[in-house]
This record gives structure tokens, C-alpha cells and sequence, in this order.
């Protein structure tokens, strides 16, 4: 077992989830069952997912739930540039954001590939 409170993926992750309640709060009333709650359903996926994998008993387990995870971080990236179509956010908003989505893919990723190799040792 991990403990996913030390994982830096868990921490950004905790945090990217903040800064979408923080950026989807002024989005209209009528999108409060459409773009805003599939948005920050997604971005929730991404942390508790992780939390939830490292309470599994086998790396392979864990990795099913980190696939899980990046899934919702790419759905998340889709959904903000729909957003930004839909001028629900700015450019720079957007563009604030797409970094640390990024990077927490990339992490996701990354922790993915170190527990598939570690498995074939």
C-alpha cells in the first residue's frame, strides 16, 4: 500500500480541483447540472482516484486506478477548452490552468510507467 498523502500528483491534484470550483462558481445558474458539474465531478475523479488506488493491496491495482485518474485529467482538459469555446472563461484563465493539468498528467503518467516496470522485476 501507498500512502497517497506523500504522492506531489495527489497534492497538485487536491489543489487543481480547488482552482475549478474556484474558476466554475460564476459560471450561469442553468449550467449548474450541465458544464459545471460534469467539470468538477472530472476534476474530483483526479485526486480520489489516486487515494483510492494506493489503498489497494497490488501495484496493478493501483495502476488501474492511475489510469483512471489521468482519464479524468484529460476530460477535464477537454471540458475547460469547451469552456473557453462557450465563454464560460477567458483565455488567460484557461491558460492558467492547462499547466498544472498538464503536469499532473505527466505525473500520473509517469507513476503509471514506474509501477508497470517495477512489476516485471
Amino acid at each position: 500500500m501507498h500512502n497517497f498523502k506523500e504522492l506531489k500528483v495527489w497534492q497538485i491534484s487536491r489543489q487543481l480541483v480547488k482552482s475549478v470550483y474556484e474558476l466554475s462558481v460564476s459560471f450561469p445558474a442553468e449550467e449548474k447540472f450541465g458544464i459545471t458539474s460534469q467539470l468538477r465531478r472530472c476534476s474530483i475523479s483526479i485526486p480520489t482516484n489516486i487515494a483510492e488506488g494506493c489503498g489497494r493491496n497490488t501495484d496493478k491495482d493501483f495502476s488501474y486506478f492511475l489510469n483512471i485518474s489521468l482519464g479524468s485529467a484529460y476530460e477535464l482538459e477537454s471540458l475547460l477548452y469547451l469552456c473557453f469555446d462557450l465563454n464560460l472563461i477567458s483565455e488567460n484563465k484557461l491558460k492558467d490552468i492547462l499547466p498544472i493539468i498538464t503536469e499532473v498528467q505527466k505525473m500520473t503518467f509517469g507513476l503509471i510507467k514506474t509501477l508497470r516496470q517495477e512489476s516485471y522485476v
